[in-house]
């Protein structure tokens, strides 16, 4: 199972972060594979509300559920599902003096005969991870 994780810095503070990062529509601005991502349903966003999220990754597209499985106020977690793959992306936030630290942790798991590009994955998250840090800095600090 590919896993990539980064630990950064930005100016806002932790509570807008976790507000800003609970609307998983908002990847659209901060993850640079996401084409589109919209949510399914109405009302607060809780644990348990989901979207669908177009990505395109090196010339593929893949098409994934996300669902919020945890949310407190330093903590994150989103599932994202389709027939083959998994993704569980974790974030916490911490303060830091007037900023906070972000850890960014995604975990990939490949279903049935998709299990066979699990190496490859890695060298693609890698990437992906590093342009992901780059633009949701860029993103946060501008809130």
């Amino acid at each position: 199972m590919p896993s990539v994780q980064r630990t950064f810095s930005v100016a806002c503070p932790p509570d807008r972060v976790v507000d800003y990062l609970k609307d998983f529509g908002n990847a659209e601005e901060w993850d640079p594979g996401t084409q589109s991502c919209t949510r399914e349903g109405t009302g607060p966003i809780e644990v348990g509300a989901t979207w669908h999220n177009v990505s395109k990754i090196f010339g593929v597209t893949a098409k994934l559920t996300y669902r919020l499985d945890q949310l407190s106020n330093r903590t994150l977690v989103f599932v994202g599902e389709n027939e083959s793959s998994k993704s569980t992306d974790t974030i916490t936030v911490d303060a830091s003096g007037a900023g906070s630290v972000l850890t960014y942790r995604a975990d990939l798991e490949m279903k049935g005969a998709a299990k066979l590009i699990s190496p490859a994955m890695k060298l693609v998250f890698e990437k992906l991870a590093n342009d992901t840090e780059k633009q949701l800095t860029s993103v946060l600090d501008a809130l």
